[in-house]
């Protein structure tokens, strides 16, 4: 397990990992708050007050339980995490009626087809192990007519990009070429693909179509 995994699953840092780490790192990165993220990502994927969500890596789920406050009805959110720290967290400071948590593997999801009408999953795939099945699992679960959005590193092809791989490949953290989502989500069909960039991630979302 790499430096980047370890630290996930420490206890001390699930606890302050969404209170300070994370919204500082952040906005560093990205120049964004972790408020407009979480506006962007409901905005994106779509939801309706019945939808069913996936938050993949949720960690210690202050994504998820946001999600989960814009569903009504049978709407429910669900969290998957392999660290079971962050996922303890999750169960104290996220809660709700309609939201709930698993520990489990992102590269083996365990869900059936088409259960969800959105799957997320933000600032994460660059520390999963084999990210790209990780990924083809996301859209595994997707429904027809589901929506699919991430945000995850990307490779700046200047100095500071380079600076940037290095470091981050020193402690476990994957940093993809710009490509790399676009290209694999128009391989498996999806449609209405689209990614922007902000500061050292990328969004990329699409849609599965419906049958």
């Amino acid at each position: 397990m790499n430096l980047a995994r370890r630290t996930m699953n420490n206890p001390a840092f699930a606890l302050v990992y969404e209170r300070a780490w994370r919204p500082a790192a952040f906005f560093l990165a990205t120049g964004r708050t972790m408020r407009a993220d979480r506006h962007d990502a409901a905005r994106t994927l779509r939801l309706r007050p019945g939808s069913r969500v996936l938050d993949v890596a949720c960690g210690p789920g202050n994504i998820t339980g946001y999600l989960s406050t814009r569903l009504a009805g049978d709407g429910y959110a669900v969290g998957i995490d392999f660290s079971g720290p962050m996922l303890r967290q999750a169960r104290v400071d996220n809660s709700g009626p309609r939201v709930g948590y698993v520990r489990g593997d992102a590269r083996r999801l365990p869900f059936a087809d088409g259960t969800f009408d959105a799957v997320c999953c933000f600032g994460a795939l660059y520390l999963i192990p084999d990210p790209l099945v990780a990924a083809r699992e996301m859209i595994r679960v997707l429904a027809p007519g589901g929506r699919i959005a991430i945000s995850t590193s990307h490779r700046d092809d200047t100095w500071f990009g380079a600076v940037s791989t290095l470091v981050g490949g020193a402690g476990g953290l994957r940093v993809f070429d710009i490509d790399t989502f676009p290209d694999l989500f128009e391989r498996s069909g999806l449609t209405e693909i689209r990614q922007e960039v902000h500061g050292l991630l990328q969004y990329v979302s699409a849609t599965r179509p419906a049958r």
